[in-house]
């Protein structure tokens, strides 16, 4: 049922980064990222935290469609692809092994990206630029258990107005994003993260939001999520960046469904 390497046309591109997976936590959309990897094919994938939900309060949301992702990711690693692990403030533990290696997956905090063309990009999931309450562990267990207790409402709500078009989550998450979002502070500080290093860009997740544009004299890129946005970025082999999202069958007519369709930055 939960097969990733179903026999389909798949599109190849010279680098994969997913980020906020998040499984393990209510909201993660396994199936669809399951579908997603079955449809792609990538040299070096990067998996740029909040990959693992380890926060996440009360019962964990882990089943095939999760064990199909990581077994997944874990043979193109045994096969030959590149992947590399950048654990976020979901996965923080992970930051602490010193070895360089999380099963078969290297490890580190952050790193350079040099794409095809030249262009040099700093990789990280993001955290490391929030504001310093934001960065104790306490914050992420917080917002876990508010992630949780909101998406079981509204998951509930949903099933007694099934015509809804939007959930009370879906409504609250962009409260908090447009909050956190007041002047791109994060995306300044990203961008300056990025200059002082000698990078020419910078790569992320965390914030839950999509975006490939110019922020200054550098280019930011952020991969969105699987919870709500299912997008992610690639890297074509000419060296140019590009977000991709995955569409339900609803969204796209049943000829389409599963397949990447390029999002609008």
């Amino acid at each position: 049922m939960f097969d990733a390497s179903a026999s389909r046309p798949r599109r190849r591109y010279r680098s994969l980064f997913l980020s906020d997976l998040h499984l393990g936590a209510r909201g993660c959309r396994a199936a669809e990222i399951l579908d997603f990897l079955a449809g792609v094919e990538a040299d070096t994938i990067y998996l740029v935290g909040d990959i693992l939900d380890v926060w996440h309060p009360g019962k964990v949301h882990w089943g095939a469609a999760q064990d199909a992702i990581w077994t997944d990711l874990g043979r193109r690693a045994a096969n030959g692809t590149r992947v590399i692990y950048l654990p976020g403030n979901h996965d923080a533990p992970l930051r602490e092994i010193d070895t360089g290696r999380f099963d078969q997956f290297e490890l580190a905090e952050s790193l350079t990206h040099t794409a095809a063309d030249g262009t040099r990009y700093l990789v990280l999931h993001g955290d490391q630029v929030d504001a310093r309450i934001f960065r104790f562990h306490v914050m992420t267990r917080i917002g876990s258990r508010l992630d949780a207790a909101l998406r079981t409402l509204d998951h509930a709500l949903r099933g007694l107005r099934p015509s809804a078009k939007r959930g009370i989550f879906e409504w609250a998450i962009c409260g908090v994003n447009a909050l956190m979002m007041v002047g791109n502070g994060f995306e300044k500080r990203l961008a300056a993260m990025a200059v002082a290093s000698g990078h020419d860009g910078v790569i992320c997740g965390h914030f839950h939001k999509a975006a490939l544009r110019q922020s200054g004299p550098i280019t930011y890129a952020n991969c969105g999520d699987w919870v709500d946005s299912r997008t992610a970025l690639v890297e074509t082999f000419d060296g140019a960046l590009q977000l991709v999202e995955w569409r339900a069958e609803a969204e796209t007519g049943p000829a389409r469904q599963g397949l990447m369709e390029e999002a609008e930055a």
